[in-house]
């Protein structure tokens, strides 16, 4: 019996990395890494995964240096200060609001797509969102209830897409190598590959043992390596990169994965089960964002969550994300490498290595506990990495 507990915490453990992980990111890949072509994006989706599994662990390591229960931004103030603390808080309100501008610009035009393009983007978008807020108004058990259907979805559609579309793959686009484009789309793969936010409760909910939380990091984030992988495959196979419908073209226009699909496939199937699929995974994340980006609000504006104030929570959460989104309909890549290229760079590519340098080699730490190999060095690299990955979106974005 302690096996089978066992087994089910680590098994627990994993579906938690890897239904954190899955998200909108999934349908903007193949069009941020497409131009690249699917060697050159297999060795950089293999990269991002070793980097973010490292600043996972790390987390992890530094999780348990905390008393139960302690929130990232505690973790902040507790190794890097007040300044850290606002830094972490300001960059975190960054990420939600820019992830939350890519779900409801992509949830819009997902809608579109079902009801047809002479219904404005306006129009679908509002629904879109509009449909959701009562759900998060009434708080996390209805998010719960409606997040086991849509994950079913997802899993359904995903397997569905996977079995009508492999056999129109075609190996001559599969070919295709354009190395520098390929790591050009790395602020969107650190989005992508993102769990990191998780590590707390995983840490409770795994009572703390570090072997168990290793292989669930592992193994949870390796699932979607492999989802990703086999995702893009079909894909890349189906959809040139080049032409008025390729990949190229979709980046241009803002689109996720499944749009081009409507122009490039014969058998009308594919395309059906491609939108619903967009709908669950776009959906899937989206709504347990939303929850999360409501309290983290209530917490930070220090709100209770009731009357005017749940109200006023639910249009801040809402309202200017959807504004934004109806200003820039085509924001969806542009959100998305927002959110990976600064913020997830920041806080998940940069601020793991760095509170483990403080904590190991400042605050000393006991080294008794869990501690990733590496020493300095790969701390060191890893600030590094996450500082090019910045550099690079930053650049990007402004010329």
């Amino acid at each position: 019996m302690k096996i089978f507990h066992s087994l089910g915490h680590v098994i627990g453990g994993t579906l938690l990395i890897a239904g954190t992980t899955i998200g909108v990111g999934m349908l903007a890949l193949p069009v941020a890494t497409g131009p690249g072509g699917l060697l050159p994006t297999a060795i950089v989706y293999f990269a991002c995964w070793v980097f973010m599994l490292c600043t996972g662990l790390l987390l992890v390591e530094v999780s348990l240096w905390m008393p139960k229960n302690t929130s990232f931004i505690s973790m902040a103030d507790r190794l890097l200060g007040p300044m850290g603390r606002i830094v972490f808080w300001l960059v975190y309100l960054f990420l939600f609001v820019t992830v939350m501008i890519a779900h409801i610009a992509g949830g819009g035009e997902v809608v579109r797509d079902f009801v047809g393009y002479e219904v404005p983007h306006l129009v679908t978008t509002i629904v879109y969102t509009v449909f959701f807020v009562p759900i998060v108004y009434l708080g996390a058990y209805s998010v719960d209830r409606l997040n086991l259907i849509l994950i079913s979805g997802v899993a359904i559609c995903y397997l569905g897409f996977i079995a009508l579309a492999a056999p129109s793959v075609q190996a001559s686009y599969l070919s295709y190598v354009n190395w520098p484009k390929a790591w050009m789309s790395l602020p969107i793969l650190f989005t992508a590959f993102t769990y990191q936010v998780i590590i707390p409760t995983l840490v409770n909910y795994m009572q703390r043992d570090a072997r168990k939380i290793r292989l669930a990091v592992i193994f949870g984030s390796l699932i979607p390596l492999v989802v990703y992988l086999l995702w893009d495959v079909i894909i890349l196979g189906i959809i040139p990169v080049e032409g008025a419908n390729g990949l190229l073209e979709a980046a241009k226009l803002g689109q996720n994965a499944v749009a081009p699909l409507a122009h490039v496939v014969q058998d009308g199937r594919i395309y059906m089960v491609g939108k619903y699929f967009a709908f669950f995974a776009l959906t899937t994340s989206f709504v347990p964002l939303s929850l999360s980006f409501f309290d983290f609000l209530a917490d930070g504006l220090k709100w209770k969550k009731d009357g005017i104030h749940k109200v006023g929570l639910c249009f801040l959460v809402f309202g200017i994300p959807l504004v934004i989104a109806l200003k820039f309909p085509n924001i969806f890549l542009v959100a998305l490498g927002y959110a990976g290229g600064i913020s997830c760079a920041l806080l998940f590519g940069f601020m793991p290595p760095l509170m483990a340098w403080v904590g190991r080699y400042k605050e000393k730490f006991p080294r008794k506990g869990y501690r990733l190999p590496g020493g300095k060095a790969l701390l060191g690299i890893l600030m590094v990495i996450a500082i090019l990955i910045l550099v690079s979106e930053l650049t990007q974005q402004l010329w």
